[in-house]
């Protein structure tokens, strides 16, 4: 059983840092009629750009070269996500 100064610091802890998390409304956006979070669309965009360089890189033979492709690969898919949403909802 752990000591109530822990459960009390852990507690503590957990709301400063969730007290941030309050934001009055999340970005969506309508396709279509109907409304998808921001975050969802930055992702499809991301993995899209991602796909897409990775043709080039196999245009370029510059593919064997990566290594390790997975890790690459997904910091690439990353890097377009936040760069997307960035771009498109800078609030």
């Amino acid at each position: 059983m752990r000591p109530p100064a822990n459960s009390a610091l852990l507690l503590s802890a957990t709301v400063l840092a969730s007290a941030g998390c309050h934001h009055a409304h999340s970005p969506t956006v309508d396709v279509l009629g109907s409304y998808f979070p921001a975050w969802l669309i930055c992702i499809v965009a991301g993995l899209l750009l991602t796909i897409a360089t990775r043709q080039i890189f196999i245009l370029l033979k510059l593919a064997g070269h990566l290594r390790p492709a997975p890790l690459v690969y997904l910091c690439l898919m990353l890097c377009f996500t936040l760069a997307v949403w960035l771009f498109f909802f800078q609030n």
